[in-house]
């Protein structure tokens, strides 16, 4: 027999108390099975409940423990025990699994009350790591769906966010350089908003590229953007999409663009979707990205942000707003221009925050004047552009041609600001 010995295999006393619990749940349960279950997850130790959380098919455990009209009310007494009782034994996976699980189905008041001890019970840095966790498991299930969506009481929310901006300001408060009286200024995380048809890849107004073609550099830009300036990487996974897509109940437009997403190389990823009521118009497409927006910054209290977008379906409108309402929290905003754009009209633009990019270099080269990106990073988002764009398959010489024009500039421009060791052939 193999043993697994990674650092996450469960430990030998758990594998026991893991398949004991499986098979009470294979067919029915009833209340003699509840009640065992009950006996080994408290009788358990932390180490071994937090790692029976991370094995267990929580929804299907939720869902198998009952509470009765007549009866022992089991699943109030698990919900005690994991959210309250025994919440200070769960790591911030373990916690995310669980926040998962009461996702699922229909969001009852005590599930609510449950997710409320859970996240009122993680503090500082974990509120950070736990809500992270929870977009990072993928699917439409994740943080602004739990709070948007699923929980139905506004004072709870409201509650929850509270709780979020004071942990946020102790998070601040922790990081080196946060004293006001250093003359430095703290370093906080970015995340990276960006559209999807026209600004990752063409799918809507840009006819210059072959449908569908994924832009050269995006995803180097996007995991730049990611990593950060410092010569420590920031946390990765910070990349949302806020799209006009319309979201729908089940999440199957999330989950389809996720999935169509990681098929063209971006292998994670949240999404926010827009609204089939404000698909009329690209200033009721940029209100609802706005409004998403707007709960998504509530969210992440303790992050700044950038936006990515495009010139063809309100996106500057979009941008506009972000920095008027938010503008000590929104770093950039960055438009691929893919209706030509006069330069007047671009550099009133970019007076107001809101810069206008024919290539990927071009925004890298942007990012780096507003220290968003290090010089590596920069040269790194154009030695994969270059790279990515000879193969690309033009129908004609002549767009080929067009477009290898734009990306030589913008590497001459880039080369120019890049120490020697860092400059990019030309394609």
């Amino acid at each position: 027999m193999t043993i697994d010995t990674s650092p996450d295999a469960p430990i030998p006393s758990v594998l026991s108390k893991l398949d004991e619990i499986r098979q009470r749940m294979a067919s029915h349960t009833d209340r003699d099975d509840e009640r065992r279950i009950l006996e080994i997850l408290a009788g358990s130790t932390a180490v071994e409940l937090d790692q029976l959380l991370l094995q267990l098919d929580l929804p299907a455990l939720l869902g198998d423990i009952d509470d009765r009209l007549i009866g022992p009310d089991n699943r109030t007494a698990l919900l005690d025990l994991l959210t309250a009782e025994r919440l200070g034994d769960l790591g911030v996976p373990a916690r995310a699994a669980l926040a998962s699980a009461l996702q699922r189905g229909r969001t009852g008041s005590l599930d609510e009350q449950a997710l409320r001890r859970l996240w009122l019970g993680t503090r500082g840095a974990d509120v950070t790591r736990l809500k992270n966790a929870l977009d990072g498991r993928g699917g439409y299930r994740d943080l602004h769906q739990l709070f948007y969506h699923d929980i139905d009481d506004d004072s709870l929310r409201e509650e929850l966010l509270a709780h979020f901006a004071r942990e946020a300001v102790s998070v601040s408060d922790a990081l080196p350089g946060s004293d006001s009286g250093s003359g430095s200024v703290s370093v906080r995380e970015v995340k990276i908003l960006s559209d999807i048809d026209d600004t990752f890849y063409a799918n809507w107004k840009d006819a210059r590229y072959p449908k569908k073609t994924v832009y050269p550099g995006v995803l180097q830009f996007y995991a730049e953007l990611d990593r950060g300036p410092g010569p420590v990487p920031g946390r990765a996974g910070d990349l949302t999409f806020v799209t006009a897509r319309p979201g729908d109940r089940l999440g199957l437009v999330e989950d389809a663009t996720i999935k169509a997403l990681a098929e063209r190389g971006q292998l994670t990823a949240t999404v926010l979707a827009g609204s089939f009521t404000r698909l009329i118009g690209n200033r009721t497409i940029a209100e609802k990205k706005l409004e998403n927006f707007l709960e998504y910054r509530r969210l992440y209290p303790e992050y700044d942000f950038v936006f990515i977008g495009d010139s063809g379906q309100g996106d500057v409108h979009f941008g506009q707003r972000m920095l008027e309402l938010a503008p000590g929290a929104v770093k950039a905003v960055f438009i691929h221009d893919v209706v030509a754009t006069p330069d007047l009209a671009r550099r009133e633009l970019a007076a107001s925050g809101v810069h206008l990019f024919d290539t990927y270099i071009g925004a890298a080269l942007t990012a780096l004047e507003r220290g968003l990106l290090a010089p590596e990073g920069a040269a790194r988002v154009a030695e994969a552009a270059t790279a990515a764009f000879a193969a690309i398959p033009f129908p004609s010489q002549a767009d080929q041609e067009a477009r290898r024009l734009e990306i030589a500039r913008d590497v001459a421009r880039l080369n120019e600001v890049l120490p020697p060791s860092l400059r990019t052939g030309q394609p």
